[in-house]
């Protein structure tokens, strides 16, 4: 018996495959001459061979966020991001490395938004001089925060052998297997901890 029909029975399997799960992609920069684009579409050209659920690009800078605690909140672009976050299942975030975290940007939009991320599961890429390591794992103590289960497997990608001139992103083969992997397991946690919300 699998350790999903284990842990929440056949029915609750019945249910949660019936419709496909909806994992956002999101772009954790919004700098001018950013490479997440690049990245986020290299990961999305891979998820959507595997039909598995339903994968979408999720930029931030598309939601012109003010700096938290800074404004009323009464922006439309805050309402706009955080029901864009209750549409998604999962997430895969591609996360830059700048000074040894996150960008603030990003840490900004995460927390713009609280119960849209719970009881949720999350992938990490992530790229730097040394794979963007740091930041993931700053990101890791943040999500735990917001009750977003993320995944062991970690792609990282390095600015040396996977971007050329540090801005044309040409990954190497050998990532394909780990960003499989990565995604094989936000979808069976998604779906898993979709049977809690």
């Amino acid at each position: 018996m699998s350790f999903f029909k284990k842990l929440f029975g056949t029915a609750a399997k019945e249910e949660v495959t019936m419709s496909k799960l909806n994992i956002g992609i999101i772009l954790g920069s919004t700098r001018q001459g950013r490479v997440s684009p690049q990245v986020g579409q290299w990961i999305k050209e891979i998820a959507d061979q595997r039909g598995d659920a339903n994968y979408e690009i999720v930029d931030i800078s598309d939601y012109n966020l003010p700096f938290l605690g800074t404004t009323d909140g009464s922006e439309p672009g805050i309402a706009a991001w955080n029901q864009k976050l209750g549409e998604l299942d999962g997430f895969v975030f591609i996360v830059q490395e700048y000074n040894h975290s996150i960008t603030g940007a990003l840490k900004n939009a995460i927390d713009f938004a609280r119960d849209a991320w719970n009881n949720k599961a999350a992938g990490i890429v992530s790229y730097g001089s040394t794979g963007g390591a740091r930041a993931a794992e700053h990101l890791r103590g943040i999500l735990g925060e917001l009750l977003v289960a993320d995944v062991r497997v970690h792609p990282t990608l390095s600015l040396f052998t996977d971007f050329e001139n540090g801005s044309v992103f040409k990954p190497q083969a050998l990532h394909l297997d780990n960003v499989n992997a990565m995604l094989d397991q936000v979808v069976a946690w998604s779906g898993a901890l979709k049977t809690l919300r």
